[in-house]
């Protein structure tokens, strides 16, 4: 069959915003983003080749270098079938090591693509390929574990069709890959940090600012003078260096996609971003989200919602009048936005808000839990405590009600077995006195949007849990950093320093409570596993590969250890993981495992 030129292909995406076919593709492999004006390049089948290669891309305008995948950044869309068996020969075009992970894929681990973890790497100028079925359905994507490329645009998205009939109806379906992209070399955006963890922060508070008290309580500034940091510090990498994407196009491209008026359109969102947490809203339209990180969930209305780095999340929006809507994908920190319109017909715009104003971190951003409440005067005195030698007041999370009681949980890491708490370390800057739950809380800067905005307690399972176990054993795991010195870690121990894996025992159930002790969020990904979220719903609790930890907050979730190998576990912020916030975790057979820890 003879394949359209790209003029004829352009041409048909832009008449009248109906839906768009394409007859050389089988039905379940139509391109997601049919109609649109820029449409992504599509991959599907059982055989799928990959190049990995330097390129040049235009944003807003200006050209600059990237890495990509078959001449594209953001990579194709890969979309495949669950039930399929599918091999992608990836052939690196660099002069360096590549890598490809399938982001929240139950994959076989020696398929998981972590150099040094669960394969060797890719070499440069060599061809390797991955080969595994695909035992799932829903939005998810696939990036560089090498280096920072995937900084650099080495990243795409997945969509996998249901085997039967996908319970989320919709007329058309867009994907919208978010991404941050910077014209300065990721290496050197980390000499900056390293210098300087703030070196990015152009939206620090004035010292007239400070003194007229206008952004916070007396006690508060004199607490954040005492520490020596700044509630400004949201965000490591923002809008100064960074221009924001929408499938790789910047705000002043204005990505577009079409939509019939009273159609059910499906949005795929993807954070594919290196540092960027991204609030997400379409003013003048509810969206009901319908899945988080490729499952299902009960749909839930919102007006906006954040999604953090390497989350997914699925919405359906109804637009009813033939009018122009603005995409918002608002910078966590509020220094800039990505953009695109949802249109009816190609040229109409709508209008595009202006920048909030930026958020502060608050007293239970560090770790002061309800404390936040009271009188803040009264507490000046404690900005002269160290904080670093606190860890005997940080304590287990309750689970919330619903959720069956659990057995004693040890205090000590799971390294540090005799010791007190966490091991005196430059990573350990500071230690939460007063960390709690809070999951059912609107991320930070959302408590006072005056609309409605997703909370994790939102989310409830579409279908009842797979493992109703209760968990044998509980683990505690600390997020600590130093920002001053730009140290991220676990425990207080980063990647290199790390002597022996977390162990798991093949098929155990374990409750994990991940506690920050840092003034930053962190977005925790657990490669080859999805986990149920400890949120009160029980046996519909959410099933997530990935969970933006609040600063000074706790997340619990319950994992059930199933995928035997060794994964990789680590903060998706590309700079935190770089700079020692990773580990490994390993799941053995008993008879390989012995008692695990």
């Amino acid at each position: 069959m003879t394949r359209p030129t790209r003029r004829q292909f352009l041409r048909d995406a832009t008449l009248g915003g109906g839906a768009l076919a394409l007859p050389w593709l089988p039905a379940w492999a139509q391109p997601v983003s049919a109609g649109i004006a820029t449409p992504l390049p599509v991959l599907s089948g059982t055989d799928i080749a990959l190049t990995v290669a330097h390129l040049t891309r235009t944003i807003d305008g200006t050209r600059s270098h990237a890495i990509g995948i078959n001449g594209t950044s953001p990579a194709p869309l890969i979309r495949l079938k669950q039930g399929q068996q599918v091999r992608l020969s990836v052939t690196n075009s660099l002069d360096e090591e590549t890598s490809i992970h399938w982001h929240g894929l139950l994959v076989p681990f020696q398929m998981d693509g972590v150099p040094g973890i669960s394969f060797p790497g890719i070499p440069a100028r060599t061809t390797f390929t991955y080969d595994f079925p695909v035992v799932q359905a829903g939005t998810y994507w696939y990036h560089s574990h090498s280096g920072l490329q995937e900084q650099m645009g080495h990243y795409g998205p997945i969509v996998i069709d249901p085997a039967g009939a996908d319970p989320i109806v919709s007329d058309r379906e867009h994907v919208i890959v978010l991404s941050d992209h910077s014209p300065l070399h990721p290496h050197a955006i980390f000499r900056r940090l390293k210098l300087q963890g703030g070196y990015f922060n152009y939206q620090k508070q004035t010292l007239g600012g400070l003194l007229a008290g206008r952004d916070q309580p007396a006690g508060e500034r004199r607490m954040w003078g005492g520490m020596r940091m700044d509630p400004t510090d949201v965000s490591d990498v923002t809008g100064a260096t960074y221009t924001y994407l929408v499938n790789g196009h910047g705000p002043a491209d204005n990505w577009t996609a079409l939509y019939t008026p009273g159609e059910r359109v499906r949005l795929r969102i993807i954070n594919a971003s290196a540092m960027t947490n991204f609030n997400v809203r379409i003013p003048g339209l509810k969206m009901t989200v319908v899945q988080a990180d490729g499952q299902n969930v009960r749909p839930v209305a919102v007006d906006e919602f954040q999604i953090a780095v390497a989350e997914t999340y699925d919405v359906i929006v109804e637009p009813a009048a033939p009018v122009a809507h603005t995409l918002v994908a608002e910078a966590w920190d509020r220094s800039g936005m990505a953009r695109a319109t949802l249109t009816p017909r190609i040229g109409m715009v709508a209008a595009v808000p202006a920048l909030r104003k930026r958020p502060l971190a608050t007293m239970k951003d560090m770790g002061m839990g309800d404390m936040a409440a009271m009188d803040h005067g009264a507490m000046g005195g404690m900005a002269g405590m160290n904080h670093g030698t606190m860890p005997g007041m940080d304590k287990p999370v309750k689970a919330p009600a619903g959720e069956a009681p659990m057995p004693a949980m040890s205090h000590s890491m799971r390294d540090f077995a005799n010791a007190p708490g966490l091991p005196k370390t430059p990573t350990v800057q500071t230690v939460a006195p007063m960390s709690m739950d809070r999951t059912g809380e609107p991320p930070q800067g959302l408590s006072d949007t005056g609309h409605t905005v997703l909370v994790y307690r939102d989310l409830v399972a579409l279908e009842r849990n797979p493992d109703l176990r209760a968990p044998s054993r509980q683990l505690q795991i600390h997020l600590t950093g130093n920002m001053e010195r730009y140290m991220w870690a676990f425990d207080g121990v980063k990647l290199n320093e790390v002597k022996a894996p977390i162990p798991f025992r093949q098929g155990e159930r374990v409750r994990v409570t991940l506690v920050n002790d840092t003034m930053m969020a962190h977005p925790i990904h657990l490669h080859g596993h999805f986990f149920e979220l400890v949120t009160g719903h029980g046996d519909h609790a959410p099933r997530k590969h990935t969970i933006n930890v609040a600063p000074g907050g706790t997340a619990t979730f319950d994992l059930t250890a199933d995928a035997v190998g060794d994964w990789a576990f680590h903060c998706h912020m590309l700079y935190h993981m770089h700079a020692g916030m990773m580990q490994v975790v390993t799941v053995r057979p008993d008879s390989e495992a012995g008692a695990a820890a």
